[in-house]
């Protein structure tokens, strides 16, 4: 329990990213055409059309291991004190929170890319915290 009190702010934000990455890897899967749909209209004007297919996937896999290091990295700090995989698990959500970025930024779209600095705040706050 000791562990749980140290850690208590990097958990809570190991919680938030996994439930964010995980959801949004579920989607994905569960509705692969839809997502791919929507995107390659969003995506239509830009040099990035003809990867959407490639992007998503690539996408949707760097977002499954993200939540998968998010919950070993919630499980070692409270297990054994060990920060190792709670970093990698942030780290990894902030390079996909940027990879986002990136996508909303080539195609225009501000508002998505606003919204996805609001997550990559708490991100790079808690690598922050996690790495003190």
């Amino acid at each position: 329990m000791d562990n749980f009190m140290t850690h208590i702010v990097s958990i809570t934000i190991l919680l938030f990213l996994l439930i964010t990455f995980l959801q949004s890897g579920i989607d994905k899967v569960v509705d692969w055409k839809g997502n791919l749909s929507w995107l390659t209209g969003h995506f239509a004007e830009t040099f990035m059309s003809k990867m959407v297919p490639l992007l998503l996937s690539v996408i949707l896999i760097i977002e499954i291991i993200t939540a998968i290091s998010c919950v070993m990295g919630i499980y070692h700090l409270v297990v054994d004190n060990n920060t190792f995989y709670a970093i990698v698990g942030i780290f990894l959500a902030c390079l996909t929170l940027l990879m986002l970025l990136f996508g909303q930024r080539v195609a225009k779209d501000y508002q998505g890319a606003l919204t996805i600095t609001c997550y990559f705040i708490v991100a790079i706050f808690g690598l922050y915290v996690i790495t003190l």
